[in-house]
């Protein structure tokens, strides 16, 4: 049974023809053919015109766009990408939350995509995102913590994570912040 993001890549993509009908390659090949250029788009031809799972179409799409840690030839691009522009001044503060998190054990795999960073232990438990010029949103799975103060509910930020915490300074990410996270590690 597969136990990386990698390995169960791996699978997937050997289960396509089986699954599928096609190859990755082929998948690829129709994608490339048409005037879709973005996720949501690659998306809805995989699952509406050709009857895809969304896991497989999510995989594909994620394949055809170079867009995450397990497809991008460049992992550190789409973290410069991510903090490039106006959101430069924030590269601090995710530096700060990487810091935090690399003191918890080797076992922290730091999986950049292109909107965001995933954080994952056994399974992810945190992202890291540059969400607007001024903040960085950390969102956490906590599913047994009440929201209080900072700490509040993911609402609509992601669905993948129970909480969220908005942060404008390196000097946020503090021992409160880091107990956080490091619960969410833990849980993992």
């Amino acid at each position: 049974m597969p136990t990386s993001p990698q390995e169960m890549k791996a699978n997937m993509i050997a289960g396509l023809p089986e699954k599928t009908g096609k190859s990755l390659e082929e998948w690829l090949g129709i994608l490339r053919t048409g005037q879709a250029t973005k996720h949501k788009e690659f998306m809805a031809i995989l699952k509406t015109e050709h009857g895809l799972t969304h896991g497989f179409a999510n995989m594909i799409a994620l394949q055809a766009l170079q867009s995450d840690s397990h497809t991008a030839d460049d992992t550190e691009a789409l973290v410069d990408a991510q903090y490039g522009g106006t959101k430069t001044g924030l590269r601090p503060i995710y530096e700060a939350l990487l810091t935090a998190v690399r003191s918890f054990g080797e076992d922290v795999e730091i999986s950049p995509k292109k909107a965001y960073v995933s954080l994952r232990r056994n399974k992810q438990f945190a992202i890291i995102q540059p969400s607007t010029a001024t903040r960085v949103d950390l969102g956490v799975n906590l599913k047994s913590a009440e929201p209080t103060g900072r700490l509040e509910t993911s609402g609509s930020f992601n669905a993948m994570i129970s909480h969220r915490v908005r942060l404008a300074a390196p000097e946020e990410v503090d021992a409160e912040l880091i107990g956080w996270l490091k619960q969410s590690y833990t849980e993992s």
